[in-house]
């Protein structure tokens, strides 16, 4: 018994040396960056983008056409607003409604850059209409905030991006490496017919970028349990999306004579059992790239878990969602309170991890839910993106500009579960990151697709300045 006590002990004092070790020579994978100043700002930028925000560039769904007087509309205002623009780089647009501006490098040798945002806003609920400070389309600005919907998804970034080189014009500025702006009109419903043709354009010129980079990433406040301050996430991938269609078909009957499997009553337990069985968590790229570089930051509790993930896996994998999520989204089924249905349906939201796929969800389905169930994808549908790299001259880029304007935020790289255009741009691109520094916190989240969607003003002058910078230190 004593000699097993001593063998417990010794594990015991193994284990605690092993998670010690790990944990004390976590080093910092951030970057020295020289500081940089912040561009002037003028009053006018803040009304640019408030008069952005007034055009409904809505995207409802796949068999909505874009509304063509909004989109031409906006496509009136940028070209009236940003005439340096307009008279220096060449644009073509892509799908009636989507823009390509070129701006041409002196360097025909040199890679060039892809700056991404989208036109596309998402519909406003018309029941939550006076929870808003202001009109969603009536571009209003307060002292501080520019609000409207667009604000934060995604016309900041896209304004942002032609003022920065508005400005850098005015200067004299010129770059080495070819810049292109690439705007979708239909990133919220997928970006189908822009930003997927965009890139097929630019792969039939024979592009073939140093970076891209699109929205996904952001300056998070307070966010990150452990972190006071600001937290910068570049993404360097995305999980994929499919939905999928659950049909169940019976004879149906009179609610008095109810058989024993009920065409409702199967499906509700296909539901239960898919969220009861979902698939497992998993620790993939970009995940350990994650945890390195956010362990160094934390406090010792924390950067204990951290450094030992074969120790406390389960707990970080959860924490940072690390797995195919499932959610049930849609239902349907029945006619009268005393007729079972003949038909119920419904539908299931995947967001895929990388490593699996739309095929891997679909044996998984398959093989949880009853035999006698249909099942279909629905609409759009994408695998994983997959997954930049954290040594290449464009991460370098983003470390040293977020860095140089904003101090000792950490820069962490990661994984976003949402949906982006950059999706797309894997083929025309050594690598794809998702970040512009729109600074998220627990009052503003909702924003995202949510009521009363607005910017701050100085917020807004800190993505001019990123983008402003990109482009030089880029080049």
């Amino acid at each position: 018994m004593k000699r097993i006590l001593r063998i417990l002990l010794l594990l015991i004092i193994a284990v605690i040396a092993i998670v010690l070790f790990n944990t004390l020579t976590m080093n910092s994978q951030q970057v020295e960056a020289e500081p940089l100043a912040m561009p002037e700002i003028s009053d006018s930028a803040y009304y640019r983008l408030a008069g952005a925000l007034t055009y409904k560039t809505i995207s409802f769904n796949e068999d909505t056409p874009p509304d063509s007087a909004a989109f031409f509309g906006l496509h009136r205002f940028l070209a009236k607003s940003f005439p340096r623009v307009h008279q220096e780089m060449e644009l073509t647009k892509i799908s009636t409604y989507s823009l390509l501006y070129k701006w041409q490098g002196s360097d025909t040798s040199l890679k060039p850059v892809i700056l991404m945002s989208h036109q596309d806003v998402v519909p406003v609920d018309e029941p939550t209409l006076a929870d808003w400070e202001a009109g969603p389309f009536e571009g209003v600005m307060t002292d501080t905030h520019i609000l409207g919907r667009g604000a934060m998804d995604d016309k900041s970034t896209l304004v942002a991006g032609l003022e920065s080189a508005e400005m850098l014009l005015a200067e004299g500025f010129r770059p080495q490496r070819t810049i292109y702006f690439a705007f979708g009109h239909d990133e919220e419903i997928g970006g189908h017919n822009g930003a997927n043709e965009i890139a097929k354009y630019l792969k039939n010129q024979g592009v073939e970028a140093l970076v891209t980079l699109d929205e996904g990433g952001n300056l998070a406040d307070g966010l990150v349990p452990g972190i006071e301050g600001s937290v910068a996430l570049v993404n360097l991938a995305e999980k994929g999306y499919v939905s999928y269609k659950l049909r169940v078909e019976t004879a149906g009957g009179h609610s008095s004579m109810p058989p024993s499997e009920n065409t409702v009553g199967i499906l509700a337990k296909a539901i239960v059992d898919l969220e009861e069985n979902q698939l497992p968590y998993k620790m993939v790229s970009p995940l350990p790239q994650m945890l390195e570089a956010l362990g160094p930051e934390l406090p010792f509790t924390q950067r204990m878990a951290v450094a030992n993930p074969w120790l406390f896996g389960p707990f970080i994998l959860e924490t940072v969602n690390a797995h195919t999520t499932t959610a049930p989204t849609i239902i349907s089924g029945g006619v009268k309170d005393n007729v079972i249905p003949t038909v119920a349906e419904a539908t299931v939201n995947f967001r895929i991890l990388p490593g699996e796929s739309i095929e891997t969800v679909a044996a998984h389905i398959r093989e949880t839910v009853h035999d006698t169930i249909q099942i279909e994808p629905l609409g759009f549908k994408t695998n994983p993106s997959r997954i930049s790299s954290v040594e290449s001259k464009g991460y370098t880029t983003l470390q040293t500009t977020i860095r140089g304007l904003f101090g000792d935020v950490p820069v962490i790289p990661g994984l976003v579960g949402g949906g982006t255009d950059a999706r797309y741009f894997y083929d025309v691109s050594e690598d794809v990151y998702r970040f512009y520094p729109m600074r998220i916190n627990k009052d503003n989240i909702g924003g995202f697709h949510g009521i009363d969607e607005k910017i701050s003003k100085a917020n807004y002058a800190e993505i001019i300045g990123f983008t402003y910078h990109f482009i030089r230190n880029i080049q």
